[in-house]
């Protein structure tokens, strides 16, 4: 039976020793430094309620990894869809609809942009001219580079740095085009016009763009680990691995394979690799308040760069959960600042961080927040940046990992959930083929 070493218990690490217990023929240990696991994703009680998330509140249904994970170990019936999908886009003192037909922030269609007033008439009409132009270069691989060349800066700055900086907690012309918009590359490889590209692509399919567990996303880690001990896997929290050496080796005891989940700033002192430092990280920090103010109807608003002070991101949680609405009545947000060269607010104090939510709450709404309750969660480098040429430097690594050595995680090959137990699940299989062929 072979000896297994999982390093790291977020989700990543739990989802390869998930499918390797599924084997029912390996003994498989996963060492976590924390004293919980889950890593990213935290839920906790606020304002009442058991579970309110701290981190990450859903993941992409329209992919199969996750929702496949959750109905796998029992929560297929817990799952919920947000019940407000519409958001806005906070500029020029107002709340502007995020327009219609977009794909990651970038047109599909001319309809939605053509009536909306967040952009002016010059970058509508710049807009417009997309299909026109030749097929542009992606050598660069910088998502923004790209964007800026076929529909112009304010498509850029106001509808896809937004939204897609917002996930990464990034800047869009420092993202790789290929590997943080994977969707886009695609069309581009195939099509001169995106816009034209992405009109001719099927149609997403019907159902829910995401899904949580009514009781928090913790719930998905504590289903899971709950089901790991149950088929025998040894969880170790509070297990922190300092190295992990030729043999392979974790702080000196042998085993017969390993995958490293952990943040690439962790595995380079782990492995003592010194191409992991080589993927930068953002660190964020999430406010969460309950307020009796009125908010406008709709899931929350990002900010654009040239409108941001602090706030980055805000979320109208208790209307886009309605589970997640307190018995007084009263509205939870959660509120996001900080991102990839701007972190400095996770230096700030728990009384200036809420004081600033609130006061750029306030103004972007229009009303005045007054928190009744708040929260405050640092999550210091939480998002590994991709950069352009990300996946070059991701070869790099593995091509200097030991041998029986496997790496997985946000820090390689997508950020999301589903992305992370993907790459969990298919390098534990790796790691099953690697094992079968050494012992031949």
């Amino acid at each position: 039976m072979a000896r297994i070493g999982i390093v790291g218990g977020g989700i990543t690490g739990l989802a390869a020793a998930w499918e390797l217990a599924s084997t029912s023929v390996h003994e498989v240990h996963v060492f976590e430094a924390e004293a919980r696991f889950g890593g990213k994703i935290r839920s906790s009680p606020f304002a009442g309620l058991a579970g309110v998330d701290e981190g990450a509140d859903a993941f992409l249904a329209r992919v199969p990894f996750a929702t496949t994970l959750a109905t796998e170990v029992g929560l297929a019936d817990q799952l919920v869809s947000p019940a407000s999908g519409s958001a806005f886009v906070a500029h020029g003192g107002r709340l502007h609809r995020i327009p219609d037909g977009l794909v990651l922030g970038v047109p599909k269609g001319l309809g939605g942009i053509a009536r909306s007033r967040l952009l002016s008439p010059s970058a509508k009409l710049r807009a417009a001219v997309e299909p026109l132009l030749p097929r542009s270069s992606t050598a660069h691989d910088s998502l923004g580079s790209f964007v800026r060349a076929r529909f112009g800066n304010e498509v850029l700055a106001r509808l896809v740095d937004p939204l897609v900086g917002s996930i990464n907690a990034g800047d869009a012309d420092e993202l790789s085009l290929v590997d943080a918009v994977p969707q886009l590359a695609a069309i581009m490889q195939r099509e001169r016009s995106l816009l034209l590209g992405l009109r001719k692509a099927p149609a997403a399919a019907p159902g829910p763009v995401f899904f949580t567990p009514r009781a928090g996303m913790a719930a998905l880690v504590g289903a899971l680990v709950e089901r790991l001990e149950a088929s025998g896997v040894a969880l170790h929290p509070d297990r922190p691995i300092s190295a992990i050496e030729r043999g392979p080796r974790l702080d000196g005891k042998p085993f017969d394979g390993v995958i490293v989940c952990t943040p690439a700033h962790v595995a380079a002192g782990q492995l003592h690799v010194a191409q992991f430092n080589e993927i930068p990280f953002a660190g964020v920090v999430m406010i969460t308040i309950s307020t009796a103010a009125p908010l406008p109807r709709g899931s929350g608003y990002l900010v654009p760069k040239p409108d941001q002070r602090h706030v980055t991101a805000v979320s109208f949680a208790s209307q886009k959960w309605p589970h997640w609405l307190p018995s007084t009545g009263e509205s939870i947000v959660r509120v996001s600042l900080g991102r990839y060269r701007n972190d400095d607010v996770l230096q700030w104090d728990d009384a200036r961080l809420v004081r600033q939510a609130a006061d750029e709450l306030s103004r972007h709404i229009g009303q005045t927040v007054t928190p009744t309750a708040s929260r405050v969660t640092r999550w210091p480098k939480a998002f590994p940046q991709y950069l352009p040429h990300h996946r070059h430097r991701v070869a790099t690594i593995r091509g200097a990992l030991p041998t029986g050595v496997f790496a997985a995680g946000a820090s390689f090959e997508g950020i999301g959930i589903p992305a992370c137990i993907r790459q969990g699940r298919e390098s534990a299989r790796s790691m099953i083929d690697w094992l079968r062929s050494v012992q031949e």
